[in-house]
């Protein structure tokens, strides 16, 4: 993409688990597993799937909150990888991160706004008089009122204290915010607040997002762009309005049909349906195609070897042998 702020190249995270006897080789796991995908400046990139398939490590690697076993990721044409210590410090300003859970993530001693203007203070910006209006302006960029200042996170709601976090997250005007199931830990009634939010942020700051969520009614609404994971590996990504239109991958089939309806006479969702037994571990994934153990149209080459993210027009790509035809016609074009 000619104006990518964000690009992952083959990242890979093996994680060496404790070995089950005294003389045994450690087992790894495979929490991504060579993955590729780029997030243009100003879009919402998607990443979905069932848990454990490596959404949130992506995320932490993108961050640098963990180191990847290989690969590389470039912000903004930064080589964050390659960054000093002191470098990186830096670079944490173009990046943040809103986790899922608001009331964990704010420091329960400290007041909201001490929390909101404590990146501040930790990047040596402004002084301590400015820092404090900051905090209470930007407690009005996320729909709070500044008199709430001196209130502790145990006195909001969670949807307030998701307002603190992203407040917090925006006070040092990132390029790169990261969205890890933010809306999933709060009622149902307040999450389209929440996610209203975030779209007004982002169109008044400029802001590029990576939205993680297993609710892809969620990541439909509010997602340019997305990609699916299925144990370490993106299987299909596209503009999300053509992945819930066509999907072309099996899982994405799958995930998609189990998407309720608000419509009470429409077809029932089906939980995964169509799909069989369990997700496989990470740490044994099967060979070939990570997904034939539950894929209802696997052939011979789907357990022999592993299918590639393959083009399959218009930037829609997926990693699927029944669409090889398809791919190469688009590559010979």
């Amino acid at each position: 993409m000619s104006d990518s702020l964000v690009k992952v190249r083959s990242l890979v995270k093996h994680f060496k688990l404790e070995p089950k006897g005294l003389f045994d080789a450690p087992p790894v796991l495979r929490a991504v597993d060579g993955i590729d995908f780029d997030v243009q400046r100003g879009e919402t990139l998607g990443l979905v799937g069932e848990s454990g398939c490596g959404k949130s490590t992506t995320a932490r690697l993108v961050l640098r909150l963990i180191e990847p076993t290989s690969g590389s990721i470039t912000l903004d044409g930064v080589d964050v990888l390659a960054t000093s210590k002191k470098e990186l410090m830096a670079l944490r300003r173009e990046m943040q991160i809103v986790f899922q859970d608001p009331l964990s993530s704010l420091n329960p001693r400290m007041s909201v706004g001490t929390s909101i203007a404590e990146p501040l203070r930790f990047h040596r910006i402004a002084d301590k008089v400015e820092r404090f209006d900051l905090a209470r302006r930007y407690l009005e960029i996320v729909g709070l009122s500044k008199d709430y200042y001196d209130r502790l996170p145990h006195e909001f709601s969670g949807g307030q204290n998701q307002r603190v976090a992203i407040a917090r997250a925006l006070i040092l005007q990132p390029k790169l915010l990261i969205l890890d199931e933010p809306v999933s830990a709060l009622d149902v009634s307040i999450r389209a607040q929440v996610l209203r939010l975030l779209i007004d942020v982002q169109a008044e700051f400029g802001l590029t997002y990576i939205f993680i969520s297993h609710d892809l009614s969620v990541v439909k609404r509010v997602c340019n762009r997305t990609a699916v994971l299925y144990l370490g590996k993106i299987v299909e990504i596209a503009e999300s309005e053509r992945l819930y239109r066509e999907p072309l991958h099996p899982y994405s089939q799958a995930l998609i049909r189990a998407i309720p309806e608000a419509n009470p006479d429409g077809p029932r969702a089906d939980s995964l349906a169509g799909i069989e037994g369990d997700v496989p571990s990470p740490v044994n994934p099967p060979q070939g195609c990570r997904f034939h153990t539950r894929c209802p149209h696997r052939m011979p080459v789907c357990t022999e070897k592993e299918p590639p993210l393959m083009e399959a027009g218009d930037g829609h790509k997926v990693a699927c042998f029944l669409h090889q035809e398809a791919a190469d016609h688009s590559d010979g074009q």
